[in-house]
């Protein structure tokens, strides 16, 4: 009978571990909090085959088992009705990452982890900015304004009004900045793009804002800083960790 539960929670384990993959990777975007986008169809793929295998084992010999004997009246501890095979007693805790992927949302990396990275972004030179196109304000990917603001001789952003989307994080003088974190594989390698914003109170911390400001020059150069004309509290985007621009305004 005990060997009868260890097999019906092997099947439960494989079956709920692959629906919650199939749930965040396939019925909602909570993947992208983990891994990049590009990763998302391995997800699909394990969390089927997951599926798969405990429907497979459970339809193999009944589910659950021990409500009848296998053929030869043996329940495989050669007829003694109890059985000998042990499993690790930890593997119970399987249970809780599997059902926290179908019946809990974790939040994406914020301002904790962009608070404490200190070092500036590894940035590759540019040789050539395109001309910023003539709307206005001018909508930039953080990482775009810091490269213009770092790297463009030509000094593009001066007297342009420009509008950029991210969290809030809190500085520890006071003051805040609006960050992205940005990953090459999944969250673990996640690197924050933060800018200064200046003259403008502080919202809470791991808000999501849109600020509409101008370029502040004569930063330190490991800082890049924005005069902020107006901060607006804007939705999270489905992919948190995508260093995208403000959409337009209705």
């Amino acid at each position: 009978m005990v060997a009868a539960v260890r097999r019906n929670v092997q099947v439960l384990l494989l079956v709920l571990s692959g629906a919650g993959l199939l749930h965040i990777s396939l019925l909602t975007d909570v993947c992208l909090r983990f891994v990049k986008e590009g990763l998302r169809p391995a997800l699909v793929l394990s969390g089927a085959a997951l599926v798969l295998l405990g429907l497979v084992a459970a339809a193999r010999d009944g589910f659950p088992y021990g409500r009848r004997p296998p053929a030869g009246g043996r329940d495989g501890d050669g007829g003694h009705g109890h059985g000998h095979a042990r499993g690790p007693g930890i593997a119970w805790l399987l249970f809780f990452p599997a059902l926290s992927l179908l019946f809990f949302t974790p939040p994406a990396l914020g301002a904790y982890t962009a608070a404490r990275e200190t070092g500036a972004p590894a940035e590759e030179p540019v040789r050539h900015f395109a001309p910023l196109p003539a709307e206005s304000p001018v909508r930039l990917t953080l990482t775009e304004f810091r490269l213009r603001a770092r790297q463009d001789r030509s000094r593009s952003l001066e007297d342009r009004t420009v509008a950029l989307m991210g969290f809030v994080t809190p500085a520890r003088d006071g003051g805040w900045f609006l960050s992205r974190l940005l990953i090459s594989c999944c969250a673990a390698d996640s690197r924050a793009v933060k800018i200064r914003v200046r003259g403008a109170v502080p919202p809470a911390a791991d808000s999501w804002v849109r600020v509409t400001g101008r370029w502040h020059p004569g930063e330190a150069p490991e800082e890049v800083a924005v005069d902020a004309e107006m901060v607006r509290p804007v939705p999270e985007p489905a992919n948190p960790y995508r260093d995208s621009a403000p959409p337009p305004t209705s």
